[in-house]
């Protein structure tokens, strides 16, 4: 039966991801979107943040530039959350990261985190303030795409 279990490599695609960062507003919901639009059927997505926020209106702009939409959902918190199993924990920001470490201690769960920049941050006309989002889409939509990275675990070239 010992035969029958083989790990999984670093790049294999979890039963159920979360992605995490801020107030799930802005990057957490772009993951989740693009995640259900690449990742297998089946597989559990959700996000979340550690703080309350609100909707961000450039974020429906840029996924539907993707035939992507959130539909009516709302930001929540880690603590709003209806599951709290998940295979691998992806944070997005820095307070992010540092909460699901606290909250998975113990627990026999990847948090990993991917750096990703504020589109908040930018400053300017709405176009280079929608420039600044679909960075951050895109650079997740890669991400996810790749299909690497689900795993702390060295991977080889």
């Amino acid at each position: 039966m010992a035969d029958d279990i083989e790990a999984k490599p670093a790049n294999a695609t979890p039963g159920a991801v979360l992605f995490v960062c801020g107030m799930n507003a802005i990057r957490s919901p772009m993951a989740e979107a693009i995640a259900r639009s690449v990742l297998p059927q089946g597989t559990y997505i959700a996000s979340a943040g550690v703080r309350p926020g609100e909707r961000d209106p450039f974020v429906d702009v840029v996924l539907a530039e993707l035939g992507l939409d959130l539909g009516e959902r709302q930001p929540q918190t880690l603590d709003e959350l209806e599951d709290d199993y998940f295979d691998v924990i992806v944070t997005l920001a820095p307070e992010a990261h540092h909460r699901a470490l606290e909250l998975t201690r113990g627990n026999a769960v990847e948090v990993i985190y991917w750096p990703t920049p504020d589109p908040t941050v930018a400053t300017g006309t709405r176009e280079r303030i929608l420039d600044a989002y679909r960075d951050v889409r895109d650079m997740l939509k890669q991400r996810i795409g790749e299909g690497r990275g689900w795993s702390r675990a060295p991977t080889t070239m």
